[in-house]
């Protein structure tokens, strides 16, 4: 019989363990070890059958159940304790506190999705667990911020396997209120709503659900309400779910949508209004036009309001292909916009934002990662590896300048560690130092652990993993329409004295899930090896559309079903935040093989480090700043000079043929002796490698792993990576926009006038003549060389540019290497718009030297020189 309504029924709960609510219902449970254990103390049973979900074990606990627990003193002051810990923890002061009063006051996050729990599934692959670490270890450290997203109703998909081995994907609906949701609703009770207006006189309506990710409140937009037509109320049904106008009518709810459910909560709450905002990738640029809009509602001028909206706007991009970014047609956003989306500001101006106007650009398309470059002040990478793609990647959009010039950062990401690293690794730093948890600065301790309690802690945290691999193994058997009598050799998968790698990602093709894949009578010997066995976890989920990726899935798959192997390999379906609990810390080696430089970070191999996994990775990502031939192992590029836009040397079959045999070479060669201890274990062939007695600990594999926790602990924390974002991109990003807003805006008024002129203006400006005073036929180390530039400015103004010299080696082709820059100074006006700069420049270096000049544009409120995309060459 089936409802014809449905709806959730909160618990009451008796006021002595009235706190329960809270710890329940904000997230930070979620990485707060303590809660958590309370919880799982509470009902053990229960709070297994909840999937570890607060929210649904307190809704399935009995009223009498809660009776027992209102009369238990000792739980109900652990219960008081943690309540009032999360009270002090969600109002005290922290790092961000400690800044002074010129950190921004508040900053607002934007992202298509997030990846905080396993019960809140808002997140697909890396974007949204490094999205939803932002978060929490913002919390942590008491920035404040604001973060928007969107509520989809069915959230990303559930992956099984069919019989063959191909992907198949469901889409549960999930109910919102039995989710750690409140829904943000008006004084008289009803639900507050933004609307956006859509053409064809529809109109999008979407109400605004708020998650409290510690103390960060993340607003979600949620368009299944009703005054929607059917097409609005799905816009927010499913994460990636769609392309064309679906996934740019998303993209319009984040950006512009989530502004103004921004402005709503700041009405609703008396929130600080952000001084930041943070786009994190394409997905949520149009934010920046909305922004916009306001400012030309209250009289501004286009320019004037985009000089303000990009002084406090940070942009992170985490592509390093261009095929990885959102890009529609320019009619399509012509059509949208025609609605009145952006009311007062100029179609032709938006669409400029995104225009590819660069060579090679579509001037038909409409790049969303473009519009973010140039809606943003400040942009950054997410490694410096990916900086550096980036940078190239984007360059069109500075011509004239070198590639080492182009306004993109790089912040490195982290992984959040309270949240990856396992209660087993809390336990032992509990017993073995005092601390409750692990923090930063505990990290270099790893060294003061005995060999034998760290081999312990790792056996231990693997035969957790083969549990549950096991469990997980038969689960998805028994999909696939195996029965039970069949199963029986699941119970002997895998094998806790095995090194166990591991591999979890997303499966688009360039991360090559099936590089293991490559020889597969090698890799079969590397299972069944006799006295160094290996042993591999695979996860991962291809994107619903793509079938390539959904048949390396099936590859792969086929392989670890050979009754041969399947003890030694295995596959696990629907890869989500549960999972990795325990694949991370259970695994002994983490395997990354994405063909360089396309991985812009990846964050997988950080939580295995901070557990004590070691890396065995390409030389990408974050990888590539880090390793250090003692945190493990590097394999090999075939290509190791390949830029975004290198020719390759090999062939994609000779690369991937090369860079898979190197891979086997350091597990059979490097990784698995090392592993097993110099010498096999006495009749190993026979007991199998179990049998290592304990004088035999691999203790040089142990040293690797305390080096890998006291060094790139700290190195991968979010803690790091979040206090370089304040430092270096939230706190700059806070005084230029406070600059720009003062005084009724006038500095971003000013600004833009000057823009205006000075790009009406430079195709006036050249370096007509450079003379050279002071070199000798025989030029030294220390001699100094006086450059004089005779510059044509036209109606612009000495004061309006910087004149310099660039300087270094020369290589053969004339190009300067690492060149070093000094401004020239103005010297005299000779009339008719023309000037002469002059300076002095020191020799420094022997070889090939080469100089040349050249004007820029400079004026205080531009973040770099590079912001405008204006130089004239000599």
């Amino acid at each position: 019989m089936k409802a014809i309504r449905r709806f959730t029924v909160r618990t009451v709960l008796p006021e002595s363990i009235a706190p329960l609510s809270k710890l329940a219902s904000n997230l930070r449970w979620s990485w707060h070890e303590p809660t958590t254990r309370l919880f799982a103390d509470l009902d053990p049973a229960a709070w297994q059958a909840s999937g570890h979900d607060p929210v649904k074990f307190l809704g399935s606990v009995s009223r009498a159940s809660l009776e027992r627990m209102a009369q238990d003193t000792g739980l109900v002051e652990r219960i008081g304790a943690l309540g009032a810990d999360l009270e002090d923890y969600l109002a005290g002061p922290r790092w961000y506190q400690s800044l002074g009063e010129d950190a921004p006051r508040s900053v607002a996050y934007f992202s298509p999705e997030y990846g905080i729990s396993a019960v809140l599934p808002q997140y697909s692959g890396g974007l949204g667990i490094l999205a939803g670490d932002h978060l929490k270890a913002a919390s942590d450290l008491g920035v404040p911020l604001v973060a928007v997203g969107l509520l989809y109703q069915a959230g990303y998909f559930k992956q099984a396997l069919s019989r063959d081995g191909w992907q198949l994907e469901t889409y549960p609906v999930l109910d919102p209120n039995g989710l750690p949701l409140t829904l943000l609703r008006e004084q008289d009770g009803t639900p507050a709503r933004v609307s956006l207006p859509l053409p064809n006189n529809r109109r999008l309506l979407a109400q605004i659900w708020r998650a409290d990710v510690g103390r960060v409140p993340l607003l979600l937009l949620d368009s299944d309400v009703t005054g929607n037509d059917d097409a609005a109320r799905g816009i927010t049904d499913r994460l990636y779910g769609g392309g064309g106008d679906h996934r740019l009518q998303q993209e319009l709810l984040l950006g512009m949508g989530g502004v103004k459910a921004l402005r709503v909560y700041e009405r609703l709450t008396g929130a600080a209004g952000p001084e930041v905002f943070h786009t994190n990738e394409g997905h949520a640029g149009f934010q920046g036009i909305e922004r916009i809009r306001e400012l030309m509602d209250t009289g501004m001028g286009w320019e004037e309001a985009l000089a303000a909206t990009r002084s406090n706007t940070v942009f992170t991009t985490h592509t390093p292909v261009p095929a990885g970014i959102d890009r529609f047609d320019q009619s399509q956003i012509r059509h949208f916009l025609s609605a009145g989306l952006a009311q007062s500001v100029p179609t032709d101006k938006v669409l400029g934002l995104g225009a590819e106007t660069y060579d090679g650009g579509d001037p038909g398309k409409f790049n969303m990662a473009v519009m973010g470059l140039r809606l943003a002040q400040r942009a950054n990478g997410v490694a410096k590896l990916h900086g550096e793609v980036s940078r190239q990647m984007f360059s069109g959009l500075w011509p004239g300048f070198d590639v080492s010039e182009i306004p993109i950062t790089s912040v490195t990401n982290g992984v959040h560690v309270p949240t990856w690293v396992d209660p087993e690794l809390t336990k032992l730093a509990r017993e073995k130092f005092g601390v409750e948890t692990v923090h930063d600065r505990d990290w270099g301790r790893a060294y003061e652990i005995a060999d034998q309690d760290l081999w312990d802690l790792r056996r231990r945290l693997r035969s957790n993993l083969i549990v549950d691999v096991r469990r997980r193994v038969r689960s998805a058997w028994r999909k696939r329409g195996a029965t039970d009598p069949e199963l029986a050799w699941t119970d002997n998968v895998l094998d806790p004295d095995i090194l166990t790698i591991g591999f979890a990602r997303r499966v688009p093709t360039y991360k090559r899930l099936t590089l293991m894949l490559r020889d597969p009578a090698r890799l079969k010997a590397l299972l069944l090896h006799p006295t160094h066995p290996i042993q591999v976890v695979v996860a991962g989920k291809s994107h619903p559309a793509d079938e390539q990726g959904k048949k390396l899935i099936q590859d792969l798959v086929r392989f670890t079903d050979d009754p041969a192997v399947r003890h030694r390999i295995v596959f696990l379906p629907n890869y989500d935040i549960a999972m990795a609990r325990t694949l991370f810390p259970g695994c002994d080696v983490w395997l990354n093989n994405p063909l360089r430089p396309l991985e812009a970070s990846g964050t997988s191999g950080m939580k295995s480090a901070i557990n004590g996994g070691l890396n065995l990775s390409v030389l990408d990502g974050w990888w590539d700043e880090m390793y250090d031939g003692d945190n493990g192992w590097a394999i090999p590029s075939a290509n190791p000079s390949q830029g975004a836009h290198t020719r390759e040397v090999f062939n994609p079959d000779q690369r991937d043929d090369l860079e898979a045999a190197a891979l086997y070479d350091l597990l059979e060669k490097s990784v698995a002796p090392l592993f097993y201890g110099k010498e096999p274990p006495a009749e190993a062939g026979a007991a199998g490698p179990s049998d290592v007695p304990a004088h035999s600990l691999p203790h040089e594999w142990l040293e690797m792993v305390k080096h890998t926790l006291a060094d790139l602990g700290p190195a991968v924390s979010a803690n790091r990576m979040l206090r370089e974002y304040v430092n270096r991109l939230y706190r700059p990003a806070g005084e230029s926009g406070r600059a720009a807003s003062a005084d009724g805006y006038a500095a971003a008024r000013d600004l833009a006038a000057w823009i205006t002129r000075i790009r009406d203006g430079f195709s006036a400006v050249s370096v007509e003549h450079v003379d050279s005073i002071g070199i000798t036929d025989d030029p030294q180390i220390g001699d100094e060389l006086t450059v004089q530039a005779y510059v044509s400015l036209g109606s612009l103004r000495p004061e309006d540019v910087s004149v310099e010299v660039a300087y270094g080696k020369a290589m053969e082709n004339d190009q300067l290497r690492d060149p070093r820059t000094a401004g020239l100074a103005h010297v005299e006006d000779l009339g008719s718009g023309r000037h002469l700069f002059s300076g002095t420049i020191g020799i420094e270096n022997a070889g090939p030297f080469g100089y040349t000049v050249r004007v820029i544009p400079v004026h205080s409120g531009l973040a770099s020189k590079a912001e405008l995309g204006l130089v004239a060459n000599a």
